[in-house]
């Protein structure tokens, strides 16, 4: 028998905690009607447009896909404004992220650079990677500390990542903050901008630099259609990458990761125009509704550019969060991003917002 080894880092790792499903708590507290305001989702579920897209091409899964989604960067490349040459789909941006890691950092010589309290998922890629891992820390209000992430890149840095909108505070970096640090960076040291979110900003223009994609030579751009489109189950997402690096990701990586219903959908979901107009009307009323609501129940609550918000609640926030799980109400708590006085919760529909707010107010004033 052939023996094996694994490195003791691997062995140690600590894997991503996904959020409760519906299904769990029904379950678990015998509830047949249950709010998930946990994991980011459309409050709208996904567009009927998209839903035809699927029953009408179910037929043909029995055929691979075409490598790389051509027709879906197309798609992108007309949608986004930028090359088809710089774009690469992925199975949901986390692909494209762990490509990222494998393809640009050197185990146990590069480091990649973030701030606390952030997506444990670029931690966990470093870790698989076999590389350092280092984290600024964040200011009182947990701003983006831009500033400090310009301090800490060296000539081993491969990578300075930021969330902008951040999740889990919902807070937004502008386009002049990141292209300072853009140009600040070390030679050869990639600034990765991870908008799982930017769909939700206001004023768009304030913060996205995908418009001005052809001034930087170091810049990497993540989005997503997991959330503002809808199709968080079926993992699709992409890169805005500079051509050298987006050709080199295509060479190395496997076949035929994005699948065929995932490709027409996302396809589609760009066409609908309708839907994601409506979602971003939803979700901006909703965040609204939120803050000031939580607000009047004494809460301590963050401006956000995202499809959730993160408050403070004036009770313990694990007991906050279990006491609305017996209600039938999944939030995200915070403790596993370090912020084990917060809860995060995202926008749903007009009845689940004012059904959450309601139970959170018996809550807190029970």
């Amino acid at each position: 028998m052939r023996e094996f080894t694994v490195r003791p880092e691997i062995m140690e790792f600590d894997p991503y905690k996904p959020g409760l499903t519906i299904e769990q708590i029904q379950a678990q507290y015998g509830l047949d009607t249950v709010i998930k305001l946990a994991s980011n989702e459309n409050p709208l579920g996904v567009s009927p447009i998209v839903q035809k897209t699927l029953d009408r091409n179910a037929a043909k899964v029995f055929r691979y896909p075409e490598n790389h989604s051509p027709r879906l960067t197309e798609a992108i490349s007309r949608h986004v404004g930028v090359p088809k040459e710089s774009i690469l789909v992925g199975n949901g941006s986390d692909e494209i992220i762990d490509m990222l890691f494998r393809m640009k950092a050197r185990p146990g010589k590069s480091n990649v650079i973030c701030y606390e309290n952030s997506f444990s998922m670029y931690r966990m890629c470093a870790k698989l990677a076999g590389v350092e891992y280092r984290e600024v820390k964040r200011g009182e209000d947990y701003e983006l500390p831009l500033d400090k992430l310009a301090e800490a890149a060296d000539e081993d840095t491969a990578m300075v990542i930021v969330t902008s909108p951040d999740n889990p505070t919902g807070l937004a970096a502008g386009i002049e903050d990141i292209s300072v640090l853009a140009g600040v960076l070390p030679k050869d040291c990639l600034l990765v901008v991870d908008e799982a979110y930017i769909d939700f900003v206001w004023p768009p223009e304030s913060y996205t630099p995908v418009q001005a994609y052809d001034k930087f030579d170091n810049l990497v751009v993540l989005r997503t259609f997991s959330k503002a489109y809808g199709l968080a189950g079926l993992r699709v997402g992409y890169g805005i990458l500079p051509q050298p690096l987006a050709a080199l990701l295509k060479n190395a990586r496997i076949p035929f990761t994005v699948n065929l219903l995932a490709e027409d959908a996302a396809i589609a979901a760009l066409e609908d125009d309708t839907f994601y107009n409506e979602t971003l009307s939803v979700v901006m009323r909703g965040r609204e509704y939120f803050t000031e609501e939580l607000r009047k129940l004494g809460c301590k609550v963050w401006p956000s550019q995202a499809n959730f918000v993160m408050f403070e609640p004036t009770k313990p926030a694990q007991s906050v969060f279990k006491a609305l799980l017996r209600k039938g109400i999944i939030v995200r708590p915070l403790a596993s991003f370090g912020l084990g006085k917060n809860i995060r919760v995202n926008v749903g529909t007009d009845a689940e917002n004012k059904q959450f707010i309601r139970t959170l107010g018996d809550i807190l004033n029970g």
